[in-house]
């Protein structure tokens, strides 16, 4: 029997501990696999976590080294060695250069995202200028790069995350080859336009109806839904689930809110347990007894990563027709809080439900609710 839920980069094959880790991408060429595992030879919990920890140092060592030895591609000789493109009068890097380097750099342990993000920022550049030693760029570009950003359609605050992921990119190459160019995308006037597009909760009566759908389709994307409804989890946390991270015995069910190697949790406040009550548990009943593996929801975690894009979109475009204009999955979320504050639960327990960080000092010490303290409200809006 394999147990994997015993820790970061751990499991357990008949008593055994295994160190198991996922390869980064840019690292696969120099391993020749996507994912490293290890015979701990030890049963013993803490020698396991002491192996664990260890190997995981040494494998970032040497990943960081690697990334080291590759940085000179922001170098002027290094480009032009490795059939990277400079611009032919002074040696700057062009832009589609200065994202690999960043991304060598900066991209270390940040995770796919990260990468894509950035990736997709600087494609909106160079579709608009195309792809130019960044000393190319001019103010007036910059102004009309943004404007042509709000054209797109998109809102104030997404074209300011845009701005700050290619001013990044650019002045990280500029500092690190001591270039005497000018940030274009410095001091570009970036309005604050009333566009905010917020996401809306979903009435009661929309959830109750969403809900008895969900028993009609009784399939795993329902599952999905259903558990997010009543429980406020955030789409990633629920489809990055163990089965074994859904207690359904004891004097109270709950989920094991945790991190896991294929996916990490939004903030600290993030590690809790909700109890399962109303739909939630229902679906948490159907996953258990329907398992196919470890994973809760197979369709979107492999157990390397957690697809929680693909779900977002898949369960929109089932939610759309059925949600009030601007309601998405995160709405279940904003109706959580709601449904809590209408029976005027404490926020500070509204907090350690959903998982948010609560402010203060003093709410760092202690252990937070117990379980049945929270299960007692959660019942009280369903």
């Amino acid at each position: 029997m394999v147990d994997k839920n015993c820790g970061r980069y751990l499991y357990r094959k008949r008593g055994v501990f295994y160190f198991s880790r996922h390869v980064p991408i840019d690292m696969r060429a120099h391993h020749g696999c996507s994912r490293i595992v290890v015979c701990l030879k030890t049963k013993s919990g803490d020698a396991a976590v002491k192996g664990s920890q260890a190997l995981a140092q040494k494998l970032d060592d040497y990943w960081l080294s690697l990334r080291i030895q590759q940085a000179p591609i922001l170098s002027v000789q290094a480009c032009a060695t490795n059939g990277h493109k400079t611009s032919s009068v002074d040696g700057v890097p062009y832009l589609s250069d200065a994202l690999a380097a960043y991304l060598a750099l900066k991209g270390f342990n940040k995770g796919e995202v990260f990468t894509r993000t950035a990736t997709r920022n600087v494609k909106y550049l160079i579709e608009e200028f195309g792809d130019r030693p960044i000393g190319e760029y001019s103010s007036p570009d910059a102004a009309r790069f943004r404007d042509a950003l709000f054209e797109r359609g998109l809102t104030s605050n997404s074209v300011k995350r845009i701005f700050a992921s290619v001013r990044s990119i650019v002045q990280l190459t500029i500092s690190e080859n001591g270039l005497e160019v000018r940030n274009a995308f410095r001091g570009t006037y970036l309005p604050d336009k009333d566009d905010k597009r917020s996401r809306q909760p979903i009435p009661l009566d929309g959830i109750r109806d969403i809900q008895r759908q969900c028993r009609d389709l009784d399939d795993d994307m329902r599952w999905l839904v259903a558990l997010i409804s009543d429980t406020g989890m955030r789409l990633a946390e629920a489809v990055g689930l163990l089965v074994s991270d859904l207690e359904l015995e004891g004097e109270v069910p709950h989920i094991n809110v945790q991190t896991h190697a294929w996916r990490p949790l939004k903030t600290k406040a993030s590690i809790r347990k909700i109890p399962l009550v109303g739909e939630a548990f229902w679906a948490a009943e159907r996953i258990g007894n329907n398992a196919i593996s470890d994973i809760a929801f197979p369709r979107y975690c492999d157990g390397e990563r957690a697809q929680a894009g693909y779900a977002s979109a898949a369960l929109n475009k089932w939610l759309k027709p059925r949600v009030p204009e601007g309601c998405v999955m995160h709405s279940f979320r904003h109706s959580l809080r709601d449904r809590l504050r209408a029976v005027e639960c404490p926020a500070d327990i509204v907090d350690q439900i959903g998982g948010w960080s609560t402010a203060g000092v003093g709410q760092g010490y202690g252990k937070g609710y117990p379980l049945k303290t929270l299960e007692g409200w959660l019942r009280k809006i369903g």
